[in-house]
């Protein structure tokens, strides 16, 4: 048998170390040759199946937008996708004249931030570059964006994530006057915008969000109130009221019920909470939420809300009652029952909501236990006397500073 030397044991040695070196360049030669991933935009273009989707980008100017460094999740429609629109359809939004709609359509396509399928469902929602919401279901085994099915997921881009889905999904487009007046339940929400000049506001492009108050709300306060805020002399109280009901931005309900408090466009803040299971603004519960329009949400309330008494207002408790007495009093004289009882309803709340600090607790129970009762009868006259009775205690009972 044939002992190896030293020599040739080194010669077998090299020759092993050359070969696993070889190797060690062929692999790493194998993995650098791997293409590196492209972004949103051209992988939809190389794929061939998102070429309307591609055109219409094009075409709106957000190609370079999907380009950027992101990262974006884009929910992409397929050529099969758009097919399914009505006939015209694509050919009309790549019209010139109609370039925001179709920036609103395709933005609507894309949230920010890269959200794999697996992260995806376990949402109920997303807020998308369009502003407005896109809800989220997984069930029976398929992932849906509003009505759309995802087909395909996780195409990963150097810049974000495709999911493919096979519809396009459309976002409002109808303002909030728009909305309210499709909804058909607030016909007295929208006639007072109109009296007081703010159908205008409430359609403009600077997001807002309403807490919507149903005719049924409205119907809740004392007879001839309405009527009577929609007289051109007060106007601007009517303006008031309403504004205490809107706030600036887009707020949704989670949003909202997170932040506690929102400050409206009439100055005061609006309290947001979940009170023993029930979701309420101040007093007023809401009963549907998040309702999208294109410049804004609508939450539905089942109330109207009053705002406060401004801090600003130097006058007393016991002068407020004066001057309602004073006011009220000839109304009702005069036949005018239910413009008394909206003076001395409003009057009791303000002096809740105000002056809540500068009373007795026996003399709160007593203004809240008439309002409630005034609230829930339908007689003028018995709203009316209610009310009064609770403010000639109120005004006994409180220390005379004016």
């Amino acid at each position: 048998m044939k002992v190896a030397s030293n020599l040739e044991l080194m010669k077998v040695g090299k020759c092993f170390a050359l070969s696993i070196a070889a190797s060690f360049v062929t692999v790493s030669a194998v993995v650098s040759a791997e293409p590196a991933r492209k972004d949103i935009v051209d992988t939809t273009v190389e794929s061939g199946s998102f070429t309307t989707l591609a055109a219409a980008l094009g075409a709106v100017d957000l190609v370079e937008v999907l380009k950027g460094d992101g990262p974006f999740t884009v929910f992409a429609p397929t050529d099969e996708a758009f097919s399914k629109l009505p006939a015209g359809t694509v050919e009309t939004l790549l019209r010139p004249e109609n370039k925001q709609k179709l920036v609103d359509i395709l933005t609507y396509h894309v949230i920010p931030g890269a959200v794999p399928a697996k992260e995806a469902v376990r949402l109920s929602n997303a807020t998308t570059l369009n502003g407005q919401r896109v809800d989220i279901q997984f069930a029976d085994a398929r992932l849906k964006i509003d009505a759309a099915s995802i087909i395909d997921s996780d195409i990963l881009c150097s810049n974000g994530v495709i999911h493919v889905i096979d519809q396009v999904i459309l976002p409002s487009s109808d303002d909030i006057p728009t909305a309210a007046g499709n909804a058909g339940v607030f016909t007295t929400l929208l006639a007072a915008a109109g009296a007081a000049g703010l159908v205008e506001t409430l359609a403009g492009q600077s997001p807002l969000t309403i807490f919507a108050p149903t005719d049924a709300a409205f119907a809740k306060l004392p007879q001839g109130t309405v009527s009577s805020l929609l007289e051109p002399e007060n106007k601007a109280k009517l303006a008031s009221i309403l504004k205490y009901h809107v706030v600036a931005g887009r707020v949704y309900s989670d949003g909202a019920v997170a932040a506690g408090k929102a400050r409206t466009l009439e100055g005061g803040s609006v309290q947001v909470a979940i009170v023993d299971g029930v979701a309420r603004v101040n007093d007023a519960k809401l009963i549907s939420t998040d309702i999208d329009a294109v410049n804004g949400v609508i939450h539905v309330i089942d109330s109207v809300m009053l705002p406060p008494v401004k801090e600003s207002v130097s006058i007393s408790p016991r002068r407020m009652i004066e001057l309602a007495i004073g006011q009220g009093a000839p109304l009702y004289n005069g036949g005018n029952v239910s413009q008394c009882t909206a003076v001395y309803m409003e009057t009791v709340g303000n002096l809740l909501s105000g002056h809540s600090q500068q009373m007795s607790s026996t003399t709160r129970n007593v203004l809240q236990t008439a309002l409630s009762n005034a609230q829930h009868t339908t007689n003028a006259d018995h709203q009316a006397w209610t009310l009064r009775h609770a403010l000639d205690h109120a005004f006994n009972s409180m220390a005379y500073v004016r």
